[in-house]
């Protein structure tokens, strides 16, 4: 596994010939559904533990789990190699695939998914992401952990029973560089002031004591949505307890409403790595639609759902 950069550009890549090597319930990705053979040939479920690799935590339900998380066997990093970057003949930049890749199997249950999960069961899950962020970020050489969620075949999901994953990283990412960057032209921190604005715009979604739920004005995906705190919180780790079952309360909101839409999605969470400051945020980006040639040569979305509109169903507004 190899990380490599674009010859000029601040974008990268992970050669990881070793993730096509699966079984064959993980080949079949558009008909994962269809060819779902239940809990009994399931590795994520109950009973068949032996099947991952071994496990590095879990919360316990009785005599058994609810939920646990270990390595993942087909990963993408590893802790094998050198971590250092390096540029060989001006334009060739590169190092090892570093890192730690994770799987948090959100339920026991191969049937639920995680709009199915209560908003315990959610602050649970935010609680194991917390945990893990810590935890990683405190080990060497790692600039970034990366918490993210796919949720069906058109977002990536390989295997159907619910889960999360974490890669860390020995760079940071492009896109949370230029999130900091970009917050670094102003003079204090544009996200609080614009959540602010939002919370009385007509892409306000919902807004509780913890979290402010809008349609972001620039949305790149159909039904777009973040949730961001009302305090300058840079991690998750800035969170109590109350306000992480907000935030999960927040959370289950949208996910009630992409039920409706039956849409494949990705949740990305993105925080303030050590030394930065970033207002921390999730970003729910529904997959209804696939970017063409226009989006993928310009680097310019067009996107035929406003976010106006997008809030509108979100709040229930709609016809």
């Amino acid at each position: 596994m190899e990380l490599r950069k674009d010859y000029i550009l601040d974008r990268w890549v992970i050669i990881a010939t070793g993730r096509g090597k699966r079984p064959e319930e993980f080949k079949s990705v558009d008909d994962i559904y269809a060819n779902d053979k239940g809990p009994s040939s399931c590795f994520f479920c109950p009973g068949n533990e032996s099947l991952t690799p071994p496990e590095i935590g879990r919360i316990k339900d009785g005599a058994g789990w609810k939920m646990r998380w270990f390595q993942n066997k087909f990963n993408a990093v590893d802790k094998k190699g050198n971590p250092s970057v390096n540029t060989d003949n001006k334009f060739f930049t590169y190092s090892d695939a570093y890192g730690s890749h994770e799987v948090i199997v959100e339920t026991n249950d191969h049937k639920r998914q995680m709009i199915d999960l209560s908003e315990d069961e959610l602050t649970d899950l935010l609680k194991v992401y917390t945990r893990r962020i810590e935890e990683l970020m405190n080990q060497p050489n790692t600039k970034y952990v990366c918490v993210f969620k796919n949720e069906g075949p058109k977002a990536g999901t390989s295997i159907i029973h619910s889960h999360s994953q974490i890669i860390s990283l020995n760079i940071l990412p492009p896109v949370v560089k230029e999130k900091l960057d970009a917050v670094k032209k102003y003079p204090s921190c544009p996200y609080c002031e614009i959540l602010n604005i939002e919370n009385k715009s007509f892409r306000h979604v919902h807004e509780d004591d913890t979290c402010v739920t809008f349609t972001p004005y620039a949305s790149r995906f159909n039904f777009e949505v973040w949730i961001m705190p009302k305090s300058h919180y840079r991690t998750l780790m800035d969170f109590s307890d109350d306000e992480l079952f907000d935030l999960a309360a927040a959370l289950k909101r949208v996910l009630r409403k992409l039920k409706e839409l039956n849409a494949n999605f990705n949740i990305a969470l993105y925080y303030a790595p050590k030394g930065e400051d970033l207002h921390f945020h999730i970003e729910i980006l529904p997959r209804l639609a696939n970017w063409a040639g226009f989006e993928l040569g310009s680097g310019v979305v067009i996107n035929v759902v406003s976010p106006e509109d997008a809030a509108k169903f979100y709040r229930g507004e709609h016809k």
